[in-house]
């Protein structure tokens, strides 16, 4: 049987591989007798070898290879909002990054060994598709997460933590040189440029994490921010976006590398201020500037030595806590400063919950010197009046934070439900929430009035709380009245809304005695608890009025609407769905045609009924027939005579 071989030669085979194969074909021909195949085979060599001699540019075409094209912003961008940045959780991101290594791996086939592990190096050579790119980019990315992750830990890394995160960091600028020079050489103009600007990005934050070589740092961000500006110019409106965000996200590390090399007189709150910026870009930004307001603040701290509190001074004297009071009264400053008004409600709300964060620190810092004073009575009664004046404050910022709830869930209750798809309040809700405010008020003013010896500012202070309960209680009567008359309820609507308006007329009433005399609580306040109770008090008066007029005609109309819903009600239930019939809810005290969110049209019994088994007479079978064993009667039975022939035969 004939053999058939299948050759091919490319044209720039050389001359010494041609004398070889010719020598080996011969020797096949004489082994084969294919003396035909192989002088076909020999003459197409020899026409490939004079075209390789003819033609001098030959190489040209396979020196021009295809350049691969990736949008680097857009893939990270995408891949860190699907996989855990959304959310600053690196470690997500960090899993991901390995997981689509093994895949790229295992689609390439570029696996490093599967007995002993062999690392194998990817260079220009190596890549010859865009995988090979998305391999090296995804590196970089694992590395700088991973740093990220050490990063954030909760006390901050220590000694041998800051090792690992910068050796991360380094391997990330590692990873990221790599694939900006085969971007030059593989990637298009584009992949290029957005290689490069990703390099300058990596080296940045290396070199801004080792708190050195800030001009060169600078020089890496700016390089990085002049890169997405030109980029930001072209491309599809969504492209243009993402550069834009990039610039804006770069900037507060540029301006952070310009004050600490002295170019920029920044002070503490403008450097906040910049901090405020959101992205994966700002997050090395932050965990670096709260390192430096933490050592201002300790700096700063050691004039702090007492803690003023209605009219009582309690010494301070442990640095952690006073760097914890420290920091939670200057984010009070954000709440109660002059730039509160242009905060957002959520903004203010993440601001509340750091003041809670730094008080509840500076708290267990007390709880624990107490644990250790000994038997220094003096000591004690300082960390006592202290541990007091902190909790007071704690829960004062408590019920503001609640105030401020509320006024969300207000703005929310009669909002349509199309505005943003956001969810409409219900009444319940803000009577959860009074309940809350008047629980916190009870607390306060069960704490300050704690004390032995009382001062009068305390006292004045715990009428205070009595007076807030009392506006809480009328709200909280109002709203709960209309929930009830949202549930149809109109003579227990009415009667809440009347006790609302004496409660709202009670608190007016001291609330306007109360600002004629001393008082700690600001006038600014009582202003605008007094205008709240007025305008409660109206709503609860004109609420009643509808409440009432509406109960009224329903009690005229309820005859003429029963006569109707029992004129609905039909024997059978055939042509609609019915749960239960009537007759078969005889020992159940359950309304059926008064209640107006009743569904379905009563029924009373299906028609016609169903079947029923009725018993008849038994049928009598013998089963015991084919289970009896009889005896033989063979001995009694008649027996036939017979002759002597029928004997011989027989």
């Amino acid at each position: 049987m004939p053999y058939i071989f299948w050759l091919n030669f490319s044209c720039h085979e050389s001359a010494k591989n041609l004398c070889h194969f010719r020598y080996h074909m011969q020797s096949y021909c004489c082994l084969f007798s294919f003396s035909f195949f192989i002088e076909v085979v020999m003459a197409k060599v020899n026409e490939a070898a004079a075209m390789e001699i003819d033609d001098p540019n030959s190489n040209i075409s396979d020196q021009i290879s295809t350049k691969f094209s990736i949008n680097v912003l857009q893939l990270l961008k995408s891949a860190q909002m699907q996989h855990g940045l959304r959310h600053g959780d690196y470690t997500r991101y960090r899993r991901y990054c390995t997981a689509r290594l093994r895949r790229l791996y295992k689609s390439l086939k570029f696996t490093h060994g599967r007995g002993k592990y062999t690392r194998k190096a990817i260079s220009e050579s190596t890549v010859t598709e865009v995988r090979f790119l998305h391999v090296v980019l995804y590196m970089a990315e694992r590395a700088w997460s991973h740093a990220m992750e050490k990063r954030q830990l909760p006390d901050g890394p220590n000694a041998r933590q800051r090792i690992y995160l910068i050796g991360r960091l380094r391997k990330a600028v590692k990873w990221a040189d790599l694939f900006s020079h085969l971007c030059s050489v593989k990637g298009d103009s584009r992949t290029s440029l957005e290689a490069e600007a990703y390099a300058s990005y990596m080296k940045g934050n290396l070199l801004f994490e080792q708190d050195r070589n800030w001009d060169t740092a600078l020089r890496n961000f700016k390089s990085a921010r002049s890169v997405y500006e030109e980029l930001g110019k072209y491309g599809d409106v969504e492209n243009q976006v993402l550069c834009r965000e990039r610039v804006e996200e770069l900037e507060p590390s540029i301006r952070y590398c310009l004050h600490k090399i002295g170019g920029s007189n920044l002070q503490a709150s403008e450097l906040l201020q910049i901090g405020e910026m959101e992205g994966p870009a700002s997050d090395l930004f932050k965990s670096k500037l709260e390192a430096v307001m933490a050592e201002a603040r300790s700096q700063q701290a050691e004039s702090l030595t007492e803690f003023h509190w209605l009219g009582n001074r309690f010494p301070i004297t442990n640095a952690k806590t006073r760097v914890a009071i420290l920091k939670a009264q200057e984010l009070e400053k954000d709440l109660h400063g002059p730039s509160a008004d242009s905060l957002s409600a959520e903004k203010r709300l993440v601001t509340f919950d750091k003041v809670f964060t730094a008080y509840h620190e500076a708290r267990s810092c007390i709880r624990s010197d107490l644990a250790s004073a000994g038997s220094a009575e003096n000591v004690k009664d300082d960390l006592n009046g202290l541990d007091k004046a902190v909790s007071a404050v704690l829960g004062q910022r408590t019920i503001e934070r609640n105030q401020l709830l509320v006024s969300i869930a207000k703005s929310k209750l009669t909002r349509r439900r199309d505005d943003k798809n956001e969810k409409v309040t219900k009444p319940e809700e803000l009577v959860r929430l009074y309940d809350l405010l008047l629980q916190n008020t009870a607390d306060l003013s069960d704490l300050v009035s704690s004390g032995r010896d009382r001062k009068p500012e305390e006292v004045t202070f715990a009428e205070e709380c009595e007076l807030k309960s009392l506006a809480f209680r009328a709200e909280r009567c109002f709203y709960l009245a209309r929930s009830y008359s949202l549930a149809g309820k109109r003579s227990e609507a009415y009667t809440l809304y009347c006790r609302a308006r004496s409660l709202a007329e009670n608190a007016l009433q001291k609330f306007q005695a109360h600002s004629k005399t001393d008082q700690l609580v600001p006038l600014y306040y009582l202003q605008v608890m007094i205008k709240e109770l007025k305008t409660l008090y109206n709503e609860c008066r004109s609420y009643s009025c509808v409440e009432h007029a509406t109960g009224i005609i329903e009690e005229v109309k309820a005859p003429e609407n029963l006569s109707k819903k029992i004129s609905t009600i039909s024997l059978t239930g055939a042509d609609k769905k019915v749960e239960k019939y009537l007759l078969e809810k005889l020992d159940l005290y359950e309304p059926a045609i008064s209640e107006s969110n009743v569904k379905a049209v009563p029924r009373i019994e299906p028609f016609p009924p169903a079947f029923q088994s009725v018993p008849r007479n038994p049928i009598v079978l013998d089963l015991a027939y084919n289970a009896i064993d009889f005896p033989s009667i063979e001995n009694r039975m008649k027996k036939d005579k017979k002759g002597f022939i029928s004997r011989l035969w027989g």
